[in-house]
Formats: structure tokens, C-alpha cells, sequence
């Protein structure tokens, strides 16, 4: 079943307890919404022409922040690669300092953080941020440590929306900012408006959360994502927090693991064919377009069918078969198969994932939007360095 143009989309081959999900999902729809709203094209983003125009011509960006500040902009970078002309460098973990860089050049620093205390962000600002680069902060808070720097640096300030977590945020400043420095189309991500009249999409949704919950309900709460597309990995990197933070709570959740195909084939496998049935299975394939073919010259019998085959031939074959044999051992999954690379194969995408978290924490009855539990090692790892 197609739930895009570019999207075909097959859900889990069983019935799973519907739950009212129609009527919960039309609820959160028609709620007052920001996240919901930041996938309209009505959105209104923060930042202004003038400053994307002011910023533009830098060829090189780096992006400071972690978690939901930077996972989404990074999965838009490596997936739309292609059509990307700059450079951009992700800081989303502490790194120490490469001896290749170039400090003399000046760079545009994106540095985002909705609380404006994110210890990580705040280190790796110092220890990356130079004197000749341009600085332009993405935060929420009034009273916060990176909009007093800001403020004290005279340099630009965007708001982060409020009422929008991290790792929600994608589709608004925090995400689109960046998409348009990569010289990409932020309408274009947005498509909440077309989906919501798709039958297609809107029944896919619907009954892929149904027969997750059902699966849940018999235990298996490890969500493998068989990732076919290395251009992908950071798309589902994204994806793990969202489902992870979203609804890891009161001993509750699902554990989304990403897996390389088919270079886990030989390490993974046997354990998803033949090991522990607490897992259920995500299947992502993008076609590539490719003229590169084997050389016949040289190549023995035994292989000549691969004779005129190009790489993706091997990989597509290998992403049809592992779903053969998993219909045949009975092990559940999904599966997505995408035609083509751009905004809005990338903004549907978004969407579904979005909207599958906040339908499942409805059906579960778990607050999608916080995460109380971390704090805890925020507030323990302040305390240890004030002592040191």
C-alpha cells in the first residue's frame, strides 16, 4: 500500500485491538497542539527571511546541541545528501577538539538547546566556538545560560517554541532553520495537511498502532529497524529517541535497536531468526539509482548470475528475501520501501513517526511529552562537578 507517492508501506500481517483508535487519533489531531502544528504547512517558524538571507553564505555550519536539537537536522543532512551543497558538522556528543580543523575559517555556529542549560551544548560551544565564527542561538528559556551568553555576545537570538520538545521539534525552527541553510524547501517537509485526507495513510497509521500495541501486550517491546539505507542510520537514530523518551515510562515502552543490512546479516541474524521472540521488526529500503555493474571479466560459474547486477540488485534482493523468510518463521514485522529522496518523502516520514508515538501514548496512557527520569542524572552530574 502506498501512504505517499514516494512511500510504499506494508503493516504487520495480523489484526491487533483497535482500542478506539479512530476516535483517538481525530482527538489529537483537533487538540491545541504545537507539535501537531509544526507539521501544517500553516506553521509560522520563529526566524525571519532576513536572518536566513543574513547567514546564507557561509559554507560551512556546525550545529551544537544534543539529543532532539540536533538528531533531526542531522537525519535531513545525511538522508538529503545529495542535493546539499555545505558543509555541516554535527556536535552532539562531547568530542574532543580534531587537530584538522581549521580554526582559522569562519564558520556559522547553529547552538540549540530549548532549556538553555544543556550542560553538553554549553561545553561543546566552549571548546568548539572561535572568535571569528558567527554565532546564532535556538533557545526557549528567559533565564537560561545560553540566552544570558547570547545576550552578553550581542549576537542573534531565535526562539524555540515553548510548547515543543526536542525531539518533537524537527519540523519547526529547530529542524527548518538548517534545512534552509542546506539550501532545502521547509514546506515541503510539512504534510500533515495532504496525509490527513490520504484514506492510505491514515488506515497504515492507524492499524500499524493497533497491531503494535497488540504486539506489546505479548511482550515484545524490542523494535528492530532493519535499515537497508546507511543514508538512513541518523533518520532512525532520531527515531530512537522519539520512541524511547516518548514512552519509556512507569515501567513501560518500547526499545527501538538499529540494525546495518545487510552488513548485520552476518553477526545479527541468527539471533532475529532463531533467538529470544520478544522482538518485532521494522524493514527500510530506499532504491538508488546506480550504473555501476559487476565486471564480467574474470568472474567464475558458480557466481555468473551476478553477471551485469549492480549493488542495489544484491541489496534489494537480500531486503526481499529476509522478508520471505521471516513470513515463513511466522516473526512479525513491517515494512518500508521508498522511491525516491526528497523533502517530502522526508517530511511523510516524519509524520508517520510522529504521529505513531502520540498515538501509541494514547493507547497506553503515558504522557508523550516529558521525561522525568533524566533529570535525575542531569541534577546528579551537576553535583558531582560543583564538588570537584
Amino acid at each position: 500500500m502506498k501512504i505517499s507517492r514516494s512511500i510504499s508501506f506494508e503493516g504487520f500481517k495480523f489484526k491487533g485491538i483497535k482500542k478506539n483508535l479512530k476516535d483517538k487519533f481525530k482527538k489529537i489531531l483537533h487538540e491545541n497542539n504545537e507539535v501537531i502544528n509544526s507539521l501544517r504547512a500553516s506553521y509560522k517558524n520563529s526566524y525571519s527571511k532576513k536572518i536566513v538571507s543574513k547567514i546564507k553564505k557561509y559554507p560551512e555550519v556546525n550545529i551544537i546541541g544534543m539529543g532532539g536539537s540536533s538528531l533531526g537536522s542531522c537525519a535531513i543532512y545525511n538522508f538529503l545528501n545529495e542535493k546539499i551543497k555545505k558543509r555541516f558538522t554535527f556536535f552532539d556528543n562531547l568530542k574532543v577538539i580534531s587537530n584538522k580543523i581549521n580554526f582559522k575559517k569562519k564558520k556559522l555556529n547553529l547552538i540549540i538547546s530549548k532549556s538553555g542549560n544543556t550542560l553538553e551544548t554549553i561545553a561543546n560551544l566552549n571548546f568548539h566556538a572561535k572568535k571569528n565564527d558567527k554565532n546564532i542561538f535556538i533557545t526557549g528559556n528567559d533565564n537560561s545560560y545560553l540566552r544570558n551568553l547570547a545576550e552578553n555576545l550581542k549576537t542573534d537570538i531565535i526562539a524555540h517554541n515553548n510548547f515543543i520538545g526536542g525531539r518533537y521539534s524537527v519540523l519547526s525552527e529547530v529542524g527548518m532553520l538548517p534545512a534552509e541553510l542546506m539550501g532545502l524547501n521547509p514546506s515541503k517537509f510539512r504534510q500533515l495537511n495532504n496525509l490527513i485526507k490520504d484514506q492510505n495513510f491514515t488506515k497504515s497509521l492507524i492499524t500499524n498502532v493497533s497491531n503494535t500495541i497488540s504486539l506489546v501486550n505479548k511482550k515484545k517491546t524490542n523494535s528492530i529497524i532493519l535499515n537497508y539505507d546507511e543514508k538512513s542510520s541518523d533518520l532512525f537514530y532520531w527515531y530512537q529517541q522519539l520512541i524511547s523518551e516518548s514512552l519509556g515510562k512507569r515501567g513501560k515502552g518500547i526499545l527501538p535497536i538499529v540494525s546495518s543490512m545487510p552488513k548485520d546479516n552476518h553477526s545479527l541474524l541468527q539471533l532475529y531468526l532463531d533467538g529470544t521472540k520478544n522482538n518485532f521488526f521494522t524493514f527500510f529500503y530506499v532504491k538508488e539509482r546506480s550504473d555501476k555493474k559487476f565486471k564480467n571479466y574474470g568472474m567464475l560459474d558458480k557466481y555468473k548470475f551476478l553477471k551485469g547486477k549492480k549493488i542495489e540488485d544484491i541489496k534489494f534482493s537480500q531486503f526481499q528475501a529476509t522478508q520471505n523468510v521471516f513470513r515463513k518463521k511466522n516473526i512479525p514485522f513491517r515494512s518500508f520501501s521508498i522511491n525516491k529522496r526528497d523533502e517530502e518523502t522526508l517530511g511523510v516520514l516524519f509524520t508517520f513517526f510522529i504521529l505513531e508515538t502520540l498515538l501509541l501514548a494514547k493507547a497506553m496512557d503515558i504522557n508523550p511529552f516529558n521525561q522525568p527520569a533524566v533529570e535525575f542524572i542531569k541534577t546528579e552530574t551537576i553535583k558531582i562537578l560543583s564538588k570537584n
